[in-house]
């Protein structure tokens, strides 16, 4: 099979994740890595005909001015990055570097530090204007790199918290919005230029992206394939795995409370009310909609621990009854860093998003539920049924063009 050239092309170009986006998928493109967490790498989806790690060329948007240099050197001192694998890679890292282009400022973080003076700039413009000039990074991109098919992936920070806007629910009320000038989150202007351009989109963010009606409209009407939302990485994964158990058993949880410290730049904003609002909804929504019980107390808990770095650490005690009205207790603790948790099924989805163009597939990648804590397709938040739901998808189209 010919090789192809794909773009992946990452919204928060300069974040821990897509730092380890770019560092891993050079280890994998030279052999330097082995492709441990990507679940296409394995049977029975290593059987699709998906993109070679080899044909990706990345490129993306970020608001921050610092360089990968500095990115990098935070995840070696963390232990997430080794010094020899940022060495090997530095051709790579400075060829995605001379990419990345100005992003778009979320209004609620204008006050940001290290913010790039261009992406300030950018906030002058009409929400038509910023589409515009995104699109426009984005088809240079695939201009100048000769590329087949660009991947758009929105990694950026949590946007803080907005109530639903009436113009979120059809595709005419978002255009009519954009067109008097009404603002919108950024994430939902740079998933409305990757689809209306033809694009495949992942939101890998609690942000509103492109799981908005009018923009799963947008994606219908354009025949491009997305998928969202909030990548499920850590705490939220090991709930969706375990709480299924107690309802197969019958036992009842009558508490489950959990509570989550972070470092790094995700931690700091997080610690914003409106930011950590975000957040915190897609994270008790999974759990309480596959106990089925209102009585159930759920809570979960974030606080921003600036030692921590890249690493974060859950504690989670579920109190629960069984026969008799016996109450018992199951608690553990997670202890991960989540940039090198996301990196892989930042790939994965990136693979996926490309065959399902390639296949001509539209609208909601439903078959990628698994991967996120919020799937825009809905369904069961089971991981073990979410999961099969992907293996069947790829026992259907293992070897097929």
């Amino acid at each position: 099979m010919p090789q192809r050239r794909v773009g992946l092309w990452l919204i928060g170009g300069r974040g821990s994740v897509s730092t380890c986006v770019v560092y891993g998928l050079a280890g994998l493109r030279e052999g330097w890595l082995e492709p441990t967490g990507l679940i296409t790498a394995q049977l029975p989806l290593s059987a699709l005909q998906l993109a070679g790690f080899d044909e990706f060329v990345v490129g993306g948007h970020d608001v921050c001015r610092r360089p990968m240099t500095e990115s990098a050197g935070e995840l070696v001192a963390s232990h997430i990055l080794t010094q020899e694998l940022v060495t090997l890679a530095a051709p790579h890292a400075g060829a995605y570097e001379a990419r990345l282009r100005p992003g778009l400022l979320d209004d609620a973080d204008v006050g940001f530090a290290n913010l790039d003076p261009a992406s300030a700039r950018l906030g002058g413009l009409s929400p038509r204007e910023k589409i515009a000039q995104v699109a426009a990074d984005i088809e240079q991109f695939a201009r100048s790199e000769d590329l087949q098919r660009v991947v758009v992936v929105h990694l950026a920070s949590t946007e803080a918290y907005r109530p639903a806007h009436a113009s979120w629910r059809s595709l005419e009320a978002f255009e009519k919005a954009l067109d008097e000038g009404v603002s919108q989150p950024a994430s939902c202007l740079y998933a409305y230029a990757a689809l209306s351009n033809g694009h495949p989109h992942v939101n890998f963010t609690p942000s509103p992206g492109a799981s908005i009606p009018a923009l799963r409209e947008l994606a219908r009407a354009h025949g491009v394939p997305h998928c969202g939302s909030d990548g499920k990485t850590g705490e939220t994964l090991l709930k969706t795995v375990l709480a299924p158990m107690f309802v197969a058993r019958a036992l009842r949880v009558r508490a489950w409370q959990g509570y989550n410290m972070l470092g790094n730049r995700d931690g700091e904003v997080l610690s914003d009310p409106l930011h950590k609002e975000s957040k915190l909804r897609n994270k008790d929504d999974a759990l309480r909609s596959i106990l089925g019980d209102d009585q159930a107390h759920t809570h979960v808990g974030i606080d921003f621990v600036p030692s921590l770095e890249d690493w974060k650490t859950a504690f989670d005690l579920i109190h629960f009854e069984g026969f008799l009205r016996t109450r018992m207790t199951l608690s553990f603790t997670w202890t991960g860093s989540d940039s090198a948790l996301a990196a892989p099924l930042v790939l994965d989805l990136a693979r996926l998003a490309d065959f399902a163009a390639e296949r001509g597939e539209v609208g909601d990648m439903a078959h990628t539920a698994s991967f996120f804590k919020s799937p825009i397709g809905g369904g069961t938040h089971d991981f073990h049924a979410q999961f099969e739901r992907l293996m069947e998808y790829a026992r259907l189209h293992a070897g097929r063009p």
